[in-house]
């Protein structure tokens, strides 16, 4: 049987999924990671960083949904929204979709990540970095948190798993957190992506702990990728609002409905039944 060119993607320390590749549109090392735009079978084209699928055109709108509404939701005014990482823009294209926001800032470390995303994944980003409230900024996401003078509504933390690379590690920690607190609004919300609770429980507890530590309300829902092999898990941190009050179905769908926020795969019900199912 020919197999042809595959591509095995570790999901957990002692798993892997074997994907079969159709044409590989870029290889590229960077300053800091390998860059990999690919079309493989079930999932259309891929951005793979060291080895890891971090979209897949056929279900990438499952992840950044389910990153950036629930946040942007319980806020009642995010006007101004801070994204550390998410190089290809597809976090970007949710945030500006509420049409409440004035100011969307995204700080990746990569410049390759983003003249590449810019290039071969315009459907993921949609020319979301043309939009006039839009700035991109190249930078390491740590220094800019710790030196930027402006407070943020959001910060989202579109970041590489915190046990795929040593590049966000620093950006899944308390102090990091605090920091992240501390740019935020009187009534401000992060969340940030948080990898496999299920193949990687002690490292996400970490990062679960850490966001307990620093913000009065948390909210832990996980959604399943099909091109990552797992449930993926988010982490919310609130200064003021608690999720499990606000992000009822109705409101939800009501709040998106105001805005003119045009979803795929996240509503008031399924965002709802995300957070009652939990983490296992």
């Amino acid at each position: 049987m020919e197999l042809g060119l595959m591509v095995i993607q570790g999901i957990g320390r002692g798993s892997s999924m074997v994907i079969k590749v159709r044409k590989v549109h870029v290889v590229r090392r960077s300053r800091y990671q390998e860059i990999v735009v690919a079309d493989v079978e079930d999932f259309g084209r891929c951005l793979v960083l060291d080895g890891y699928i971090q979209s897949s055109e056929v279900d990438e709108h499952i992840y950044h949904e389910s990153l950036v509404h629930p946040a942007m939701v319980l806020h009642p005014n995010p006007s101004k929204v801070l994204i550390i990482g998410g190089g290809e823009g597809a976090t970007l294209r949710e945030v500006l979709k509420h049409n409440i926001v004035r100011k969307a800032v995204m700080v990746d470390i990569d410049e390759d990540v983003v003249k590449v995303s810019r290039e071969y994944l315009q459907s993921f980003h949609q020319n979301s970095f043309n939009d006039p409230r839009a700035s991109v900024v190249i930078a390491d996401g740590f220094k800019y948190i710790s030196e930027v003078n402006e407070v943020f509504d959001i910060i989202i933390l579109d970041l590489t798993d915190p046990y795929s690379s040593d590049i966000a590690s620093a950006l899944y920690t308390e102090s990091f957190y605090r920091m992240v607190y501390s740019k935020l609004s009187d009534d401000g919300v992060m969340v940030t992506q948080a990898g496999s609770a299920f193949f990687y429980r002690d490292v996400y507890d970490r990062v679960v702990q850490a966001v307990k530590n620093v913000y009065p309300y948390y909210l832990e829902y996980q959604v399943w990728i099909p091109s990552f092999g797992y449930a993926c898990n988010f982490v919310l941190g609130s200064k003021k609002y608690n999720p499990y009050e606000y992000l009822k179905s109705s409101y939800v769908d009501k709040v998106l409905r105001e805005r003119g926020v045009s979803t795929k795969f996240i509503n008031g019900v399924r965002l709802e039944a995300l957070i009652n199912l939990g983490v296992y």
